[in-house]
């Protein structure tokens, strides 16, 4: 297997989790610590704007290879194995159907609200100055 394939490997690997914990946020099993953590990052994931902007050069893409991966790890890892096994199963059937990529307006609101309490952090800071 060469370099290539790996990285589409582990990029199709980290779709599929991303739209596993869609559905886990919805699992009746799901305890209330891992929903909570599958939300935030679903909605991110699913979020059309992006932390750190794509167009900044190499952090631009940070979020995308390293941040959302770790989280989405992270989560999968607080998930009950049954929870977790129903979900991807779920989640492997929504791809190969080839529905829709769901969408987060919450994602894009929470980072909207980031970027907002960011400015506003460094614009109190610097005035202080």
């Amino acid at each position: 297997m060469s370099i290539l394939d790996g990285i589409r490997q582990w990029a199709r690997r980290v779709k599929r989790d991303a739209v596993t914990l869609w559905f886990a946020c919805r699992h009746p099993a799901t305890a209330w610590l891992p929903k909570v953590m599958a939300a935030l990052v679903v909605a991110y994931a699913l979020s059309p704007i992006d932390l750190i902007p794509d167009f900044i050069p190499v952090l631009g893409y940070v979020d995308d290879v390293l941040l959302l991966p770790v989280l989405i790890w992270l989560t999968i890892r607080m998930l009950p194995q049954h929870v977790l096994e129903d979900c991807r199963s779920k989640a492997d059937r929504w791809l190969r159907d080839g529905n829709a990529k769901p969408r987060s307006g919450w994602g894009a609101a929470l980072v909207v609200a980031i970027w907002i309490g960011v400015t506003a952090l460094l614009w109190a800071v610097l005035r202080t100055r």
